[in-house]
């Protein structure tokens, strides 16, 4: 139920476009029975009246007929534009409003989550949220109003057939879907936990498709897939079955809740009490009463799914971000030093110092070299820089301003990072250039290209700044990759500098080109540098060693 509380406060944003669709809902619902139910009387009083038994205005209910037919036709159109308008309108906001809870979550809260599913619950989860209002919300509104409007007409002409007709109702629109919601939760859960976690097996499958292939274990991936297929598959199967045996049993309902109301209707009918065409009309606006529940036993089923995938959406959402934000943030900083003062990281409660009592400074304009081996704590100083994650103790300051009180956007405008991953995305080199500056012109990217060493380079490729790079930069070279990064530090100007392992990987050659770009790159910026290659440390001001999370000079 709680779960169920959240997504209705979700859908608010958008309620007018909703509120329009549940009422259009009624109108088709209601003008469909009329316009069945009219027929019925009509044939039925045509063919007394062709037998003489009957005087009948024709005009009228013919009229009366072609209105609702038309009206059942336009509802219908609107009906449907208005309720996609409003899922549509509810997706987008969804997504919009679940990024806006994932970014201060990144990236020390993400951590935990596989790549592949996260995507699944950006993507699939919340695509499967617009159950919620078009098979959900809006026809558990349209059935009970339909349904009392339909009864209460009904009961003018016979209360039995009204009771008869109100009971089916119940059954169809009610018991029904409560146990087919009961019978299909678990397998719906099964199935969205399932769906996410093939799609995150998929992803690393094809993320690390050649490391399979050379150690001869992609036979043994793809089985353990084919076993996760079967297992979703078996979870979808189980929905179907009850899919299946409540639409059975629903067509069952109906058919008999007709003959009940004709038992009721009939001997009315022989007392001279009902008109001879009331019987045909009481049959079919019993038969297409029903329309206005039709759809709950399978929108009730699908309840369980939209449940289990908000539920996953949720469990992102209430995370605590590992930084909080200052209520309010400080002037920004006139110089640019660094500090660290007995600085102390964990990354778990429970986990050993990551950095334990680290004090270090690098004037404004200076720069300093981090050396050390592998998970002695260097990359942890560029994720407290970041902000990314938050020190446990002591402190952090730029300028003389404690990070934590300036927001992570602030801190990390001042900065400009150069990785080992260095992440390029499918797309142009123009356009990955201007995630450094969106305003930057042709010269200015020349400019940084060329102050990167690789200008000479990019205007020999055929499509000089539009080539395409690929997936993370897979159509150019490991130092082509990096010395595109270090324009874009370039154009983004940032007085302060984070290089970590910036030559990391590459060959003789591309890291003289590199550190030579690096240099430049330097001067007159507060720079950080971690790197265990001693190459990379040429031009730095002064060098420390980390071992255990603690730092000494060199």
């Amino acid at each position: 139920m709680k779960d169920l509380w959240r997504l209705l406060r979700l859908l608010s944003a958008s309620w007018h476009w909703q509120v329009l669709g549940i009422l259009l809902g009624i109108v088709v619902v209601l003008t469909n029975v009329g316009l069945l139910a009219l027929s019925g009387w009509f044939i039925a009083a045509m063919g007394l009246a062709g037998l003489g038994l009957l005087h009948l205005e024709y005009f009228l209910p013919a009229a009366a007929i072609r209105a609702l037919a038309i009206i059942r036709t336009v509802g219908r159109y609107l009906e449907r534009l208005t309720t996609h308008e409003a899922t549509f309108r509810l997706l987008s906001q969804l997504r919009v409003w679940f990024y806006q809870h994932l970014e201060p979550l990144a990236p020390a809260r993400l951590q935990t989550h596989r790549a592949g599913d996260l995507l699944s619950r950006i993507r699939a989860d919340i695509d499967s949220l617009d159950n919620f209002y078009l098979r959900v919300l809006a026809p558990s509104i349209v059935a009970p109003v339909c349904a009392v409007l339909m009864v209460l007409f009904l009961a003018h002409f016979s209360a039995g057939a009204a009771l008869a007709d109100l009971l089916g109702l119940l059954l169809v629109g009610l018991a029904l879907p409560l146990m087919a919601f009961r019978l299909a939760r678990r397998p719906g859960q099964a199935a969205v936990t399932q769906r996410g976690q093939l799609r995150a097996e998929i992803a690393d499958t094809i993320r690390g498709f050649e490391e399979l292939r050379v150690f001869g274990a992609l036979a043994r991936q793809t089985a353990q897939h084919e076993a996760g297929y079967e297992a979703l598959i078996g979870a979808e199967r189980a929905q179907a079955r009850v899919e299946a045996a409540s639409g059975g049993a629903g067509l069952f309902i109906v058919q008999c809740t007709m003959l009940a109301a004709l038992v009721c209707a009939i001997p009315l009918a022989s007392a001279g009490r009902l008109p001879g065409p009331d019987i045909a009309m009481i049959a079919l606006f019993v038969l297409a009463s029903f329309d206005a529940v039709s759809g709950l036993p399978n929108a009730y089923r699908a309840l369980g799914e939209t449940l289990a995938a908000a539920r996953r959406i949720f469990e992102i959402v209430d995370a605590e971000p590992a930084v909080k934000e200052p209520s309010a943030e400080a002037p920004a900083p006139l110089r640019f030093d660094i500090a660290f003062r007995d600085v102390g990281l964990r990354y778990d409660a429970h986990a050993p110092w990551a950095l334990d009592g680290v004090s270090l400074t690098i004037p404004a304009g200076g720069s300093l070299g981090i050396v050390g081996p592998t998970g002695s704590g260097k990359t942890s100083l560029g994720n407290l820089l970041l902000r990314f994650w938050d020190c446990e103790r002591g402190e952090v300051l730029i300028g003389g301003v404690p990070i934590r009180d300036l927001n992570g956007e602030t801190v990390r405008g001042f900065c400009a990072v150069i990785a080992q991953q260095t992440h390029l995305f499918n797309t142009s080199i123009r356009e990955n250039l201007r995630l450094a500056r969106p305003d930057a012109t042709d010269a200015a990217m020349h400019d940084a290209l060329r102050r990167a060493g690789i200008l000479d380079e990019v205007s020999a490729m055929p499509d000089g700044l539009e080539t395409m790079v690929g997936e993370v930069g897979t159509q150019l070279s490991g130092g082509q990759a990096r010395r595109i990064a270090i324009a874009r530090a370039f154009l983004k100007d940032a007085p302060i500098l984070v290089l970590d392992e910036p030559t990391e990987g590459l060959d003789a050659l591309s890291e003289r080109i590199v550190i030579d770009a690096l240099a430049l790159l330097m001067q007159g910026r507060t720079t950080l540098m971690i790197t265990h290659r001693p190459q990379a440390l040429r031009d730095v001001d002064s060098v420390a060693r980390m071992e255990q999370g603690q730092i000494f000079p060199v």
